[in-house]
């Protein structure tokens, strides 16, 4: 006598459940697209800039200055005096939530939009 492990509606189950997880992973880390820029140094908000026009923005801090290019829906670290460059290779920030951290200058480029991005660290 020969069992078979699944059967189609097992089959059915697996494939419905593999897909909500899959539309619920999407939907709950995709963020919606950033608003503004908030700059910061030594943990004060030096300037809180909308990604609707090109700018900008240079703020100074222990090691010299950074520089913050803003263009519309997007904005980046574009020189640091960092020694290793992380936050310049973090390139241009578009969605909410999404943060570059220039730790050594104590400088850092956080997008915000309409609704807060969920992260594993906030889980």
């Amino acid at each position: 006598m020969t069992m078979k492990i699944l059967r189609a509606g097992d089959i059915g189950v697996l494939l419905v459940g593999t897909g909500l997880v899959a539309a619920l992973t999407v939907y709950a880390w995709g963020g919606d697209r950033g608003a503004t820029a908030v700059i910061r140094a030594a943990g004060q908000v030096v300037k809180t800039a909308p990604l609707t026009h090109a700018q900008s923005v240079s703020v100074d801090g222990p090691l010299g200055t950074t520089r913050i290019e803003i263009e519309p829906g997007r904005a980046r670290v574009a020189a640091d005096p960092s020694p290793r460059q992380l936050c310049v290779k973090q390139g241009w920030l578009t969605l909410s939530g999404q943060a570059a951290l220039c730790l050594p200058n104590q400088v850092s480029l956080e997008i915000r939009g309409r609704a807060p991005a969920y992260d594993t660290l906030g889980y």
